[in-house]
């Protein structure tokens, strides 16, 4: 039995609710008019409404634990917001199962406020991850992590515009994916109960791969990604989508190759942006490290202060992935 068994039922409750609030904020929120405007209320009310959701969850069964979380209330005082608190207030009671006033969902977002660090227990929670995405309707995801003594122990993703199977890619859409250490990967649909193992996909050699990137090249160099592409002799055009996605759909076989290439030299990259997906990978075969082949180190706050970039991919060319990855950066 994994000491982990109620974390991982409690986590998943909570990402699905949190999903499901998400969806409903796209439904009744998100229009052509909004995305040709490019108003991000919408997503922003999605964000607070979600955090609020998972962190009153976890709340619930582990009163205890702090969360390093992405939001904070402080934007949603006074009278300016009071529309803003309103939705939140509507949708997050729309999904949970005891009624919250407002003062208690500001109050939950806030518990994500924690610093992080090496010891003890702590939450790392995304309430989406891949805001142009859920604006196009396109790919975004909750990710929620359990980190223990600086280490990534539980990871559950909801992803609910991923397709269940990629190969049919109009077909039935929502995936959980949940990773616990030492346990292995595993996705079901949204409305499913089973979880089912997953794996990365063999491959002998770079050429039979494929890359998974970020749609905005804001994100990750493009340019620098095609050279990596043309030394690895990969000639398969990426999958491009956005969030942490990317992560779930490596571990599955979808493509073979993710990586978050620095795009200036003084960026951080979040925890709350890789916690999940790290655990994913590795537990589904592949390997994760930074540009320079350290281990993603989750321990020294809200930030991979110690890593650029990923390097995420099969174990079997990660070595390969990793050289080219060095030698294009080098002259660039």
């Amino acid at each position: 039995m994994s000491s982990y068994t109620q974390e991982k039922a409690v986590a998943i409750d909570a990402v699905l609710r949190a999903s499901r609030v998400c969806q409903n904020v796209f439904n009744k929120l998100v229009s052509s008019e909004t995305i040709t405007k490019k108003d991000k209320s919408p997503v922003t009310i999605a964000d607070y409404s979600a955090q609020a959701v998972v962190n009153t969850v976890l709340a619930k069964a582990f009163p205890n634990d702090p969360i390093v979380g992405e939001e904070d209330s402080k934007d949603l005082h006074g009278d300016a917001a009071a529309n803003m608190r309103e939705k939140i207030e509507e949708l997050a009671n729309s999904v949970l199962e005891e009624s919250q006033t407002i003062t208690q969902l500001l109050a939950a977002i806030d518990r994500g406020c924690y610093a992080g660090g090496s010891t003890g227990r702590h939450w790392t929670l995304d309430p989406i991850d891949g805001t142009k995405g859920f604006l196009r309707g396109e790919q975004f995801a909750v990710c929620l992590a359990l980190i223990v003594d600086g280490q990534v122990r539980l990871g559950v993703m909801g992803c609910p515009n991923l397709p269940i199977d990629a190969k049919n890619p109009s077909g039935a859409k929502g995936c959980l994916f949940v990773a616990v250490e030492g346990e292995g990967a595993f996705q079901r649909p949204f409305d499913g109960q089973e979880l089912q193992p997953i794996k990365m996909s063999t491959v002998n050699t770079t050429a039979d791969s494929s890359f998974c990137e970020s749609v905005e090249s804001e994100h990750s160099s493009h340019s620098d990604a095609a050279q990596i592409a043309q030394l690895l002799n990969i000639t398969k055009p990426p999958v491009r989508m956005d969030s942490q996605c990317k992560y779930c759909s490596i571990s599955r076989g979808d493509a073979d190759i993710y990586l978050r290439l620095p795009t200036r030299a003084d960026y951080e990259e979040k925890i709350w942006d890789h916690a999940s997906g790290n655990l994913l990978v590795q537990e589904a075969g592949g390997k994760v490290t930074d540009i320079s082949g350290k281990p993603l180190d989750f321990s020294l706050g809200r930030t991979l202060k110690a890593n650029k970039g990923v390097v995420a991919s099969s174990a079997s060319i990660h070595a390969e992935v990793l050289a080219a990855v060095q030698k294009v950066l080098a002259k660039n």
